[in-house]
């Protein structure tokens, strides 16, 4: 069990991204003075999980293009996941992809407030939810049994993603947006697809 941790814990990817989070919290001793920017600590952390929502359906899961590097992209950022799940080396989303939006959201939100606080809480939500939608995928691809009655069910949703049909379950940290986006179903209802491990066969 040791191991599985470890995997987490020290997968390069992760390592970069907890670096620039504690990097961020350093900066709360010089630049967050105002009792406002918790509130943009959650700003952050719910703009994350709408972001994970939209990426998961909208990006991830596009159809096929002809363009032999679209195809490429998108079986590294998601493809090759659904057609080998349990694969450490898809498991993650890589750096290249989800920081540069992250930060561009962090600068959008500088633009706006003009304040170096609100800005590195707001950053921090977001990095902290990243870390937990990466634990939480990571959880359910791996032989750790979460301890809580949520926990059971986030992994329960995504395992259905995977395995019963691709077109349902997208929330991956919080399976409350596919209520929100009409996407939460009762998996007695839904028909197993043949494509859920094959995204690239979908016309």
């Amino acid at each position: 069990m040791k191991k599985v941790y470890k995997d987490f814990f020290f997968y390069r990817d992760i390592l970069i991204v907890v670096s620039i989070l504690i990097l961020l919290l350093i900066g709360n001793f010089y630049f967050v003075n105002q009792w406002q920017s918790v509130l943009y600590l959650a700003l952050g952390a719910v703009s994350f999980i709408l972001l994970e929502y939209v990426n998961h359906r909208f990006i991830f899961h596009l159809k096929p293009p002809e363009n032999k590097l679209g195809i490429l992209f998108l079986k590294r950022i998601h493809y090759d996941h659904h057609s080998d799940p349990d694969n450490l080396k898809l498991l993650f989303l890589p750096v290249w992809y989800s920081l540069p939006g992250l930060i561009i959201l962090t600068a959008i939100m500088y633009a706006f407030t003009k304040n170096a606080g609100h800005t590195i809480m707001f950053g921090e939500g977001l990095l902290s939810l990243l870390l937990v939608y990466e634990w939480k995928h990571y959880v359910a691809h791996r032989p750790i049994t979460p301890k809580t009655r949520f926990g059971k069910w986030v992994k329960k949703t995504h395992i259905l993603h995977h395995y019963k049909n691709e077109n349902f379950w997208y929330g991956v940290s919080n399976p409350w947006m596919d209520y929100f986006f009409g996407t939460m179903k009762d998996e007695k209802e839904v028909e197993k697809s043949a494509t859920a491990k094959s995204l690239e066969k979908r016309m």
